[in-house]
């Protein structure tokens, strides 16, 4: 039998290919951690949810609250998942559905959103006022958090930051790549993964995490290729300090473990910022791979 609803938290963490849960204890420390793959088919995705989130609280003898972080968001106009890139969560009312099969109301996120809160709530960017996540992997996406709180917006797109143009571009940079967005020349077509590949070595590229050694071998077209990748998040940056002046900016994503980002960023940022000085730290995350799953646990914040 399950105990009383205590003060953990679980966090769910869904993605294309794993589902991964995690039961956070009061402090934060980690009691339990697990994870499965994502079964093909909507009905059969919430179904393994339930199971995981029975199984852990079983395990451990109690009722937790729980979060779940999604590769995409509810529509506030539909209530329906939009942007999902788990295909088969879009259209759906994901929220109520598992919370249906759960009999508790469960907290669904943007999975950067849970980012961003994880490295605010005790991460990289703990005890600061204002927090901007940064992913940069496959695609660009970003979160903030303002006094320890989500700050969404009425459309649910708060800090799509990459979804916007490339700001003071360069004679060849214009009128940059089409977007599958639907737009030419978004920020995520140039600072992504995948699009840092496809500058270095063409058409058909995807992996750019080579990329530093091989510049450090000496090697220009990747030293020509991070410089000028540098150069563009740097000058996408500046504009979200411009407007947001977060007090600290945390990377996240594959890219974030370019070591050269912390060294280079902060200098070229400042050219651009509305400022006559510009101190805004730029760190790396201090949860990596779990961030999203300890973001979507911290959904319930302390009572």
């Amino acid at each position: 039998m399950l105990g009383r609803m205590s003060q953990h938290r679980i966090g769910i963490d869904l993605g294309g290919t794993k589902i991964e849960i995690a039961v956070l204890a009061p402090d934060g420390t980690e009691a339990l951690r697990h994870r499965v793959p994502t079964p093909a088919g909507y009905d059969a995705t919430l179904a393994a949810i339930a199971s995981l989130v029975r199984d852990a609280e079983a395990k451990l003898g109690l009722t937790a609250t729980v979060g779940i972080g999604i590769p995409g968001a509810i529509s506030p106009a539909t209530g329906l998942v939009k942007n999902a890139s788990s295909i088969a969560l879009n259209g759906h009312a994901f929220d109520r559905d598992i919370s249906a099969q759960l009999g508790r109301e469960v907290r669904v996120e943007n999975d950067a959103n849970c980012f961003a809160l994880s490295e605010a709530t005790d991460g990289a960017g703990a005890g600061a006022a204002v927090v901007f996540g940064v992913i940069l992997g496959t695609g660009v996406g970003g979160g903030i958090v303002v006094g320890g709180r989500l700050h969404r917006g009425p459309h649910h797109i708060a800090a799509e930051w990459g979804h916007n143009p490339l700001p003071w571009p360069h004679a060849d940079e214009v009128p940059g790549p089409h977007c599958w967005c639907g737009q030419w020349g978004c920020l995520e077509r140039y600072v992504a993964g995948p699009s840092l590949a496809v500058a270095c070595d063409g058409p058909g590229a995807h992996d750019a995490s080579g990329l530093p050694a091989r510049a450090a071998a000496g090697e220009a077209r990747a030293q020509q290729a991070l410089a000028r990748h540098v150069d563009q998040l740097a000058r996408g940056l500046a504009v979200v300090v411009n407007f947001l002046d977060p007090d600290v900016i945390v990377l996240g994503g594959g890219l974030s473990n370019m070591d050269h980002l912390y060294a280079e960023l902060p200098g070229r940022i400042a050219r651009h910022v509305f400022s006559d000085v510009v101190r805004t730290p730029i760190v790396k995350n201090k949860h990596g791979d779990s961030s999203g799953v300890r973001g979507a646990a911290w959904l319930w914040p302390a009572a």
